[in-house]
């Protein structure tokens, strides 16, 4: 089992450790509702060291990210950032990640920690008539994610550079937490603003405890993994493994607008005729009506009982006090407003398809 450079701190610091793609991660400190509403309303920070880095450089560096990334690449300048998909050959999505452009010839590509050797061999196997420089090194930096409204007011006395000015997906190489050269990009996993910090794992504890006692007005604390779930389900961002797979296609999963089909990538003439056609089943959010938890692999039902698809995602959602989930529905049944059933051990629950973010800021 692997560990964080931050895994005697989180122990020290009182959190429940569990493994996690390999890790030994916090899942929790003081407990899941108290941390996601810390990060709703003040700040939290999250050690998420465990995703993968690789670094894509050379004259060919973006041939290789226009090949197997789903977005286009082509349209990043140096410091912006996009999300975008690792299709597979046969309609799937090997991974979910972010694209950074560092300089004119360096990509970033970030990953989950739970794909990275899948990643990497399935990215390596396709610069083989390409050439472009490639590198793994996600075990040589660390990655924290500082997330809420207070994150800019909080942060600001740590950077020479004005925190700000940073919008949504674009970020900044520069000193941070007397550091001199980190990166500090303006994405997360939250909706609820803030920062990503990466660096290397030798300076990490350094950024970490400097974090913690710069946030200490706006009432930071450590936060764990368990709520880094709840915060993701209530924006309806998918996690991969539940809500995608090397089964689920872009167009099904409702990430058509990271699919440019202007370009030629991986798997990019099948996935041409499938928008054409539409997706027979599709990723849809609901809310339930009952009372009851929607888990993963629950059934979910029509109005009438029978079986159409299953939970991906679910929770009791902190912010809004119902359950909450995501799951595949035929199309027919996809509409925002139809009337839905979720088998609950042994209850049949009743819910509404709504189109996500489940929770919007005020």
């Amino acid at each position: 089992m692997k560990t964080t450079a931050l895994t005697e701190t989180h122990v020290a610091l009182g959190a429940k450790m569990v493994p996690f793609a390999g890790y030994q991660m916090p899942v929790s400190y003081e407990g899941v509702n108290i941390e996601h509403e810390t990060v709703r309303n003040h700040l939290g920070v999250f050690d998420v060291s465990h995703m993968g880095e690789f670094l894509i450089e050379g004259p060919h560096a973006l041939d290789l990210v226009q090949k197997v990334t789903s977005n286009d690449a082509a349209k990043l300048t140096v410091g912006k950032a996009q999300y975008s998909c690792l299709p597979n050959e046969n309609g799937g999505i090997v991974d979910d990640l972010i694209v950074y452009r560092i300089k004119d010839e360096t990509y970033l590509l970030v990953v989950n920690a739970s794909n990275i050797e899948k990643d990497w061999e399935h990215i390596s196997r396709y610069n083989q008539n390409i050439g472009a420089e490639l590198r793994n090194i996600s075990d040589d930096y660390s990655l924290l994610a500082i997330q809420g409204p207070k994150a800019v007011e909080a942060m600001q006395s740590l950077s020479s550079h004005d925190l700000s000015a940073i919008r949504f997906y674009n970020f900044i190489v520069g000193d941070f937490a007397g550091v001199a050269h980190v990166i500090i990009s303006a994405t997360g996993y939250t909706g609820s603003g803030g920062f990503e910090i990466y660096c290397k794992n030798s300076e990490v504890q350094q950024i970490w405890d400097k974090v913690l006692e710069a946030g200490k007005d706006q009432g930071i604390k450590p936060i764990g993994l368990a709520a880094r779930d709840t915060l993701r389900l209530e924006m309806g961002y998918c996690l991969y493994g539940n809500d995608i797979d090397d089964t689920t296609s872009p167009f099904e999963a409702g990430l058509g607008w990271i699919t440019k089909l202007t370009k030629d990538f991986v798997n990019s003439e099948a996935l041409k005729i499938e928008k054409e056609k539409g997706p027979k089943r599709k990723l849809v959010g609901f809310e339930l009506t009952g009372k009851g938890i929607p888990r993963q692999g629950y059934p979910i039902l029509s109005d009438k009982g029978d079986e159409i698809g299953k939970v991906t995602s679910g929770t009791m959602s902190p912010s809004l006090g119902k359950g909450i989930g995501l799951g595949y529905v035929p199309t027919a049944f996809a509409d925002v407003g139809t009337q839905i059933q979720i088998q609950i051990r042994k209850n049949r629950v009743p819910a509404t398809i709504v189109k996500p973010p489940f929770y919007k800021s005020t």
